[in-house]
């Protein structure tokens, strides 16, 4: 039953050994994006290890759905939960986020200190628009399973014009979620409070507590180690959709509110997160040692990642009711299509830094349609820009 822990008759040490390999070694190989990661974790503890059935398994993912956060890494800390406890939860998400963040830290150190010179520049040209065709990949995907009704959809569109004219994401992320939960609930807030204006349902509260962090990041003008943290804090803690929606958030604190980034280094920042293993969150760790060296990425780290595990914990016992709950159901159903809208607007945004000559267009369009017609691995399409980037430029004309 899922609510409770293992209750093996082994001793914990042996069931937190099994967590830790198993959760390093996803670390280590699980490349491909979010969908790649959730398909090994079944492979391993559904069918392999049977830690637990396929339902579930269900289950786990879909309350790591109505949570904010990375999807992958929340169901790897709470499959950690499940087979070992408290200690479970740390060491499952704890390993599974160590080995991308040391690789990342690696990239960004090699970035700071080689990234302007032409060969590193060559790599980078190959790259940035198989990125744009990947998040195109995943748009393509998520739309169709976020647009269920028409209300959906102009979730979508309100979302394109709220960013498009300077809101911050988290007012289509939470605004509009919470929009959909009374238009989808009406009959039940009018029978629940009568003609009184309602007050919001008590489980929506606990899905974005730190909501609230946001005027916090924004009250410092200048850099510090303080507003790194709350700014990263406040991403890891409202962000829903997938890691691609880490985009819109990047691009609006980092660039436009903060001035500390281009929009060409938020592009080489998701590129590396991209082609490395593990959770696409790391994105935060290359950001935070280009804005304040190690103690940054360190930092930035642990702020995108904290949320999880809070919510994670805080969640886990009341999985089961989660899946049946109208307020929450119609709560993702909002944020989804609001995630998916912030995704088409920063894409467009990116794809204009990105694609910039005939052969980085072409690269663009092949790459989308090997992803979504022919489901290659965007690892290798990644790889592939970078060898035909880094082989262009060294041509006499490129």
């Amino acid at each position: 039953m899922i609510g409770q822990p293992s209750t093996s008759a082994r001793p914990r040490q042996a069931d937190l050994a099994e967590v830790a390999i198993l959760f390093l070694k996803l670390g280590l190989i699980a490349f491909g994006g979010p969908a790649a990661h959730i398909a090994l974790m079944r492979q391993e503890v559904v069918r392999r290890r049977k830690w637990v059935t396929e339902q579930q398994f269900l289950d786990l993912l879909g309350a790591s759905n109505l949570i904010p956060g990375p999807t992958s890494t929340e169901l790897a800390i709470y499959l950690g939960y499940t087979r070992a406890g408290p200690p479970g939860l740390l060491i499952a998400g704890g390993l599974f986020i160590l080995p991308a963040m040391l690789i990342v830290l690696a990239f960004a150190w090699a970035y700071v200190n080689f990234g302007t010179t032409p060969q590193a520049s060559a790599l980078l040209y190959g790259v940035k628009p198989v990125i744009i065709a990947v998040v195109v990949q995943a748009i393509y995907g998520l739309l169709r399973a976020a647009v269920k009704r028409l209300l959906l959809g102009a979730v979508v569109v309100l979302t394109l014009v709220l960013y498009g004219i300077g809101y911050d994401p988290l007012v289509p992320l939470f605004g509009l979620s919470i929009l959909v939960v009374a238009i989808e609930n009406r009959q039940r807030l009018v029978r629940r409070f009568g003609p009184t204006a309602p007050h919001p349902p008590k489980g929506m509260l606990a899905l974005g507590p730190f909501a609230y962090l946001a005027p916090v990041a924004a009250a410092a003008a200048v850099y510090s180690l303080t507003t790194l943290f709350f700014t990263f804090l406040k991403i890891g803690a409202t962000l829903y959709g997938s890691g691609y929606v880490l985009l819109a958030f990047l691009r609006e604190d980092f660039v436009q509110r903060l001035g500390w980034l281009t929009d060409q280094q938020i592009v080489d920042a998701v590129a590396v997160g991209q082609f490395t293993p593990g959770p696409v969150f790391t994105t935060a760790t290359f950001i935070g040692y280009l804005v304040g060296g190690f103690p940054g990425a360190i930092v930035a780290t642990v702020a995108v990642f904290l949320p999880s595990f809070v919510f994670v914990a805080i969640v886990y016992p009341f999985v089961p009711r989660l899946r049946l709950s109208p307020w929450t159901s119609a709560f993702l159903d909002g944020a989804n299509a609001a995630a998916v809208g912030l995704m088409i607007a920063v894409t467009w945004q990116l794809g204009v830094t990105s694609i910039v000559d005939a052969l980085t267009a072409a690269l663009a369009l092949l790459a989308a349609l090997l992803l979504i017609r022919f489901k290659v691995n965007s690892v290798w399409l990644v790889l592939g820009g970078a060898v035909i980037g880094y082989t262009w430029r060294l041509l006499p004309f490129g």
